[in-house]
């Protein structure tokens, strides 16, 4: 017997209460927007600029030891991590540390890189700093830039991409919820004030990728029905579709979850972030799917016959009849 979350078949009508659905994305999106305005975004070292130390030593790197060490400098933005590389020998224990720039400061000066290492040494004898380097903020300025370049122009392709392969009310649906979800997972990091660095523009781009491919499979079952139903109101087309792809949905967002859930408790520190972003945008993209690019696309309407070309194509109120 086959596990189902949702029953084979469902007759949900996702679209009686459209407008308090609408509704309540464009207050979520009104406040997210406001918070980033107003707190703005608790940027890591990505960002802010800093200082990045790699230390070697013959004994193993416990990256918790070399926390607790550092903590009473009270240096704000720490990240410890570990390199393996093959080519290592035994002796080789590589470990890469990353501070934020401090206040009035664009990169942390020799006196803190002295008691850093003085703090290292306490608790590893042998530990030697093999570099020391520093980012200015004029570069994490184009960092910045730059990601906000990268989260557009997706968002940009993908607008094009449905466009060409429906429709442009699909395409508008689809760029809607989009933007939707990008914008709820910026604004809950300004909310919580969350850290903010590069691993949570990769998470944003993937959420993009995740919320079109959800949005995809409705869609494409829309087409298929709108064909084979040409008389059928396209609200109630919407909800046929929507109801037939509603198993495969849950299931895709409930298995990516188990394995985010997964990551975000027994990952770390270090992954914490972007997997909070992911989990969040799960949730979220497959919210944004059903209930924001779908009626978005009821609300602007769709030609019917794809076989010929449509004078009153987006006209929710055109004759239907193929």
């Amino acid at each position: 017997m086959r596990l189902r979350l949702v029953p084979k078949e469902t007759s949900f009508d996702f679209f009686s209460r459209w407008k308090l659905w609408l509704g309540i994305s464009a207050l979520l999106v009104v406040v997210g927007f406001a918070s980033f305005l107003i707190q703005g975004l608790n940027f890591g070292i990505d960002f802010r600029g800093g200082t990045t130390i790699r230390t070697e030593s013959a004994q193993p790197i416990d990256v918790g030891t070399y926390r607790d060490a550092i903590s009473p400098l009270d240096l704000g933005d720490v990240t410890i991590t570990e390199i393996f590389d093959p080519t290592f020998g035994p002796d080789e224990n590589v470990a890469m540390i990353r501070i934020q720039a401090q206040e009035d400061a664009e990169s942390v000066t020799a006196e803190l890189i002295g008691n850093v290492q003085s703090a290292l040494t306490e608790v590893v004898p042998d530990i030697e700093f093999v570099s020391v380097e520093s980012v200015g903020p004029k570069v994490s300025g184009e960092l910045i830039q730059t990601a906000v370049i990268a989260v557009m122009l997706a968002i940009g392709a993908v607008l094009v991409y449905i466009w060409l392969r429906f429709e442009w009310q699909f395409a508008l649906g689809a760029v809607a919820a989009l933007v939707h979800d990008v914008i709820l997972t910026i604004g809950i990091f300004s909310e919580l004030q969350i850290r903010f660095d590069l691993a949570i523009i990769a998470a944003l781009l993937t959420i993009v990728g995740y919320s079109l491919n959800d949005t995809v499979v409705v869609f494409d079952r829309v087409r298929e029905n709108l064909r084979k139903y040409k008389k059928k109101d396209l609200k109630e087309v919407l909800n046929l579709s929507i109801n037939e792809t509603l198993s495969r949905t849950v299931m895709t967002s409930v298995t990516t979850l188990l394995a985010l859930i997964s990551l975000y408790v027994l990952g770390g520190d270090v992954i914490r972030g972007f997997v909070f972003a992911m989990i969040w945008g799960v949730i979220v993209g497959t919210y944004s799917s059903v209930f924001v690019a779908s009626t978005i696309l009821l609300w602007l309407g769709v030609k019917r016959d794809w076989s010929k070309p449509s004078n009153t194509s987006g006209n929710q109120f055109a004759n239907v009849d193929a």
